[in-house]
């Protein structure tokens, strides 16, 4: 189960009893649930209730959703975040800032692009204080992490944008500090791996910098769309819409490669992974209709087709 924001969280970021029941009601036969993104500093935030992981203080509340998911059966995995540039000052108290100035968001600094890089080793070392087996670092969808990665935003002219490398240089800093910090843990990394648009991120960029980020120690990709979101009306209509750049990106690296695109057939994500196509399939908003989507599609799987 991909991460999917629940607005189940206090104000103030912290786990709540009504969170926790939301995981735990899916999870009893899921191979990966993945708890919705939290943000790792409060200029990260993208909106009210959303789930938080930038102060110690939130370790206990998820400590008990860990606790929660591990008695069903299910390991723990959670994402972390920043919004960088998309969020607003409503919501953070001061201007956005992102990888280069645009209307109502200022640039990065060098300083604090490396301050960002350590809220996130912070906030991957709390989740594993709480118990957690792994943390999958949000580089799609538009936020920080993508942001950087997409020529589409990143128009900078220092050492972290300009050339694919460069703007690569700063979603790697990330997952090699997020790395250290998570000792035997897993790390994902939920890569934008196309912006969909003329002079956006494509498939070629994306398979380069899965490369990197399997050499960074990354032990999961989980792909999905970068600047387009993670449902573009264009695809909307196409079963499996990320899944032929997930195919491309495990044709080229090792380790584990999550597909999704408004995947809602229990023998169609089977068929995806017994023909090789991805290793795992994500299955998003069938399960927020229906918590007990995995069960019952064990029960169709389990019967034989007639010959």
């Amino acid at each position: 189960m991909p991460p999917m924001q629940s607005g189940r969280a206090s104000f103030e970021g912290a786990v709540t009893n009504k969170l926790i029941n939301f995981y735990v009601r899916r999870s009893s036969v899921l191979g990966l649930p993945i708890v919705e993104h939290a943000y790792v500093s409060p200029t990260g935030k993208i909106g009210p209730k959303q789930l938080g992981i930038y102060d110690d203080s939130l370790i206990g509340g998820f400590e008990k959703l860990a606790k929660g998911l591990h008695e069903v059966g299910a390991p723990a995995v959670v994402q972390i975040s920043h919004a960088g540039g998309v969020t607003n000052k409503k919501v953070i108290g001061t201007e956005p800032a992102g990888p280069s100035a645009r209307p109502k968001t200022r640039m990065l600094e060098v300083s604090e692009i490396e301050a960002i890089a350590d809220n996130f080793a912070s906030a991957a070392e709390r989740a594993v204080r709480a118990g957690f087996d792994g943390v999958e670092l949000h580089g799609a969808h538009g936020y920080l992490l993508n942001q950087f990665f997409s020529p589409l935003l990143n128009k900078r002219e220092d050492e972290y944008g300009g050339s694919l490398e460069k703007r690569m240089r700063f979603p790697l800093l990330v997952a090699e500090k997020v790395r250290k910090r998570l000792d035997d843990k897993f790390l994902l990394y939920r890569l934008g791996s196309d912006d969909l648009a003329p002079g956006g991120t494509h498939i070629e960029d994306s398979i380069v910098f899965a490369k990197k980020l399997e050499a960074s120690g990354v032990d999961i990709i989980d792909v999905s769309g970068g600047m387009c979101g993670s449902e573009p009306k264009q695809l909307k209509h196409i079963k499996g819409y990320f899944i032929p750049q997930a195919n491309e990106i495990k044709k080229a690296v090792n380790v584990p490669v999550i597909g999704v695109g408004g995947i809602t057939d229990a023998f169609f994500a089977d068929k995806l992974v017994s023909e090789g196509k991805v290793d795992l399939v994500a299955v998003g908003r069938a399960f927020w209709r229906d918590n007990l989507w995995a069960e019952k599609a064990i029960q169709k799987l389990s019967v034989k087709p007639i010959p």
